[in-house]
């Protein structure tokens, strides 16, 4: 009994550490889905712990129709979890969710077929999943990563990462600590890579169009005239500046996920 009032206290009082909109008590008791969801979900865990049959699914059944919330009865579910607003969040049978995981809206934490056994995610404790993002399959989140809105996971993370992207790619914040709710700190490789291309194909314009100033009969290619056209991220190992430089783009260009 201890642990189940400890766990409720923890999984009300981290709602106003998570949620700058939290003004009261009574607010957060009455108009917050996802502690209702969370409320219920663990008396109907408890049932399947007592290996009750069709009653727990009815409960996690009402409190989807209720929250727009569905979270199995089997998941396993760690004190202080946060799902803000909640819409759409589905948790399968077998995810297991450490402790103080904020969880945003749309999200899911499902299955990708139809594999018997531990089909589910694992998140570590201080997981941050933002808002329509998708962790797929049996991987593990390693604790304190941060999932971008959005994302697809589909491989395992190591603790302390910020992922992005679809599929998912590991973008590294090394000494740079990234608050919970500071989505616009999420880097953007995508839109870096693209940013870098442009630059490139513009450099080649010019290039090109000096190349066409040239008499007729003096069109020979000069090797020196193209050789910073490719993308640096592109460059073959055996440059030699590969090494004083490496590519900041390698997993991306070479269609790497995580």
């Amino acid at each position: 009994m201890k642990n189940i009032i400890k766990t409720l206290r923890a999984d009300f009082a981290i709602i106003f550490e998570r949620d700058p909109a939290a003004r009261n008590w009574l607010e957060v008791l009455l108009c917050y889905p996802g502690l209702h969801a969370i409320a219920l979900y663990r008396f109907a865990h408890w049932l399947h712990t007592l290996k009750l049959p069709v009653i727990p699914r009815m409960i996690s059944q009402t409190a989807r129709f209720l929250t727009g919330i569905e979270i199995h009865p089997g998941a396993r579910i760690g004190m202080g979890a946060f799902i803000d607003h909640g819409m759409g969040v589905v948790i399968g049978e077998t995810a297991i969710v450490g402790e103080y995981v904020l969880i945003y809206q749309g999200v899911t934490l499902g299955g990708t077929g139809k594999q018997s056994g531990k089909r589910h995610p694992t998140l570590g404790d201080n997981v941050v999943i933002g808002a329509g993002a998708k962790v797929l399959g049996n991987i593990e989140i390693g604790s304190n990563s941060r999932i971008g809105a959005g994302s697809v996971v589909l491989k395992c993370v190591p603790p302390d990462c910020t992922v992005v992207g679809i599929p998912g790619r590991i973008v590294h914040r090394h000494g740079v600590k990234v608050s919970a709710l500071d989505h616009f700190q999420v880097p953007d490789p995508e839109g870096d890579v693209i940013r870098s291309l442009i630059g490139r194909v513009e450099q080649l314009e010019r290039n090109a169009e000096a190349h066409t100033l040239h008499p007729i009969n003096n069109y020979i290619i000069d090797s020196e005239l193209l050789k910073n056209v490719r993308p640096r991220h592109l460059t073959p190992c055996d440059r030699a500046d590969h090494f004083d430089h490496p590519p900041e783009y390698e997993g991306f260009s070479e269609g790497g996920g995580i």
